[in-house]
């Protein structure tokens, strides 16, 4: 199903100086050394950048439970998901927020709908930042279905309003690579690439997550997503 397209207020950050990253093994570091706060963002020390939200989509299901392995058992290669949280206004990160994912199992089924109808939980799930406005999920490499590229959904809670909907997604190259490999393999031939994608042309670049292998050998996708506080 291609899903509408649907422009708001946005919300990915880039963040200079007061973000640094450290992908690898470790994943990204947030670093505070060089101060934050309203006088960095005005000195131009800190930089914040907001791009346009994405589409919520026909498939999210409210109240997803708390968790951080989001899997069920399902196969898939094994990605780990790390989305920091800034206030756009201050670049300082956001502890307690409540990060909302939800994406395709490897066939590109999702929880609740079609196929997937007998079960509302897998691949869905919230986890709340912590002080380094830190979220972790536990998932496997989204599946593809027709019409889309290859992506998952997200929201931000705070204070019980949902202060961003958007969407993340990966390099086409490195798509190419997981999906040679089972179980994706058994499904060849993806309609979509990024570039074709109708919602993904609307801010979508400024959404590609990083991803890096760790040490063990999974995929570690980070993001960094700056949102206002109401």
């Amino acid at each position: 199903m291609t899903e509408p397209r649907l422009t708001r207020r946005g919300s990915l950050v880039r963040l200079g100086g007061l973000l640094a990253t450290a992908l690898g093994a470790a994943g990204l570091k947030i670093d505070s050394s060089e101060g934050a706060g309203p006088a960095a963002v005005a000195s131009g020390a800190v930089s914040c950048v907001l791009t346009p939200e994405q589409t919520e989509g026909p498939y999210y299901i409210a109240n997803e439970a708390v968790r951080r392995n989001i899997t069920e058992g399902r196969p898939g290669t094994s990605l780990l998901l790390r989305a920091f949280v800034v206030d756009v206004s201050t670049c300082k990160p956001i502890k307690s927020a409540a990060v909302d994912i939800w994406h395709a199992d490897a066939g590109g089924v999702y929880s609740g709908f079609g196929s997937g109808a007998a079960s509302r939980t897998f691949m869905r799930g919230i986890q709340r930042t912590n002080a380094k406005g830190l979220a972790v999920f536990r998932t496997v490499y989204p599946g593809w279905y027709r019409g889309r590229t290859v992506h998952i959904h997200v929201k931000v809670h705070l204070g019980g309003n949902i202060v961003h909907t958007g969407q993340l997604y990966f390099p086409d190259t490195l798509t190419d690579a997981v999906y040679r490999k089972q179980p994706y393999s058994a499904r060849p031939n993806r309609d979509v690439r990024n570039a074709a994608d109708a919602i993904f042309r609307n801010g979508g670049s400024k959404s590609l997550l990083n991803v890096k292998k760790n040490s063990a050998g999974v995929y570690v996708a980070t993001i960094m997503i700056g949102v206002h506080r109401s």
